[in-house]
């Protein structure tokens, strides 16, 4: 059983009588432990098919299956709980709560699950970025870089069945961006399902599998060929 799987997936947006079609007849599946990066220029559908899959918005007609399940079936409540508990996020704004502590703002998703022992498991997941020594700080106190790698932490510690990536070195240079693909690789070699969404070829190159859409269709679903790996400082990230 795939892990995501759409079907004719199609998404409109209706203004004034006008029909802008987004996407079209998309059809995929994503298995348990993939790294798949989903491609396409500005404007292509590339952010409105994640947002679908992740349950930030949901699709016009076609199907779409979550661990197997029928995603038209899920009601606003069920969505929200997929969103918290099965669900991680990673933005290209980082989407940090500000003036608030490292540790605060990784613990926030835990506060609506019924899990316990919320920072030892926030800890857990700083360490595994590289960032126990940055667990007082206010967000307004860290680096770019550091930012998206404690919105990795924030998305990695309920345990999530994927990890969705949005452009998640768009804001960052080139070496704090080589660091968070370093860690997205080392998440999915650990067995966690990551899907990317990227514009950059170079980025994308860094997935295991490369789904490129353009004006709203797929038109290419292909195994990366040469694999990008990234690297990191030893000392910063173990």
């Amino acid at each position: 059983m795939a892990l995501i799987e759409v079907k004719n997936l199609q998404k409109d947006y209706v203004n004034d009588d006008v029909i802008t079609e987004v996407l079209r007849d998309v059809s995929f599946k994503v298995e348990e432990g993939e790294f798949v990066a989903i491609m396409g220029p500005s404007g292509s559908g590339k952010s409105t098919l994640m947002h679908i899959l992740s349950f930030l918005d949901r699709s016009t007609g076609g199907i779409y299956k979550f661990e197997g399940k029928d995603t038209k079936d899920f009601n606003d409540d069920y969505l929200a709980k997929l969103r918290n508990e099965r669900v991680g996020f990673v933005f290209q704004s980082f989407n940090l709560l500000a003036r608030t502590s490292v540790l605060d703002n990784v613990r926030l998703p835990l506060i609506y699950s019924k899990k316990k022992d919320y920072d030892k498991l926030a800890e857990k997941a700083l360490d595994s970025v590289g960032l126990s020594h940055r667990l007082d700080y206010f967000t307004n106190q860290i680096s770019g870089g550091e930012k998206q790698r404690v919105a990795i932490a924030r998305a990695l510690v309920n345990n999530p069945a994927v990890i969705f990536a949005d452009e998640p070195t768009g804001n960052l240079d080139s070496k704090s961006g080589n660091t968070v693909m370093f860690i997205l690789q080392k998440l999915n070699d650990q067995g966690h399902t990551i899907i990317l969404v990227t514009h950059e070829t170079d980025t994308a190159n860094h997935a295991k599998r490369i789904v490129r859409i353009k004006d709203g269709s797929i038109i290419s679903d292909e195994k990366v060929a040469k694999r990008t790996i990234a690297t990191a400082d030893k000392d910063l990230i173990k």
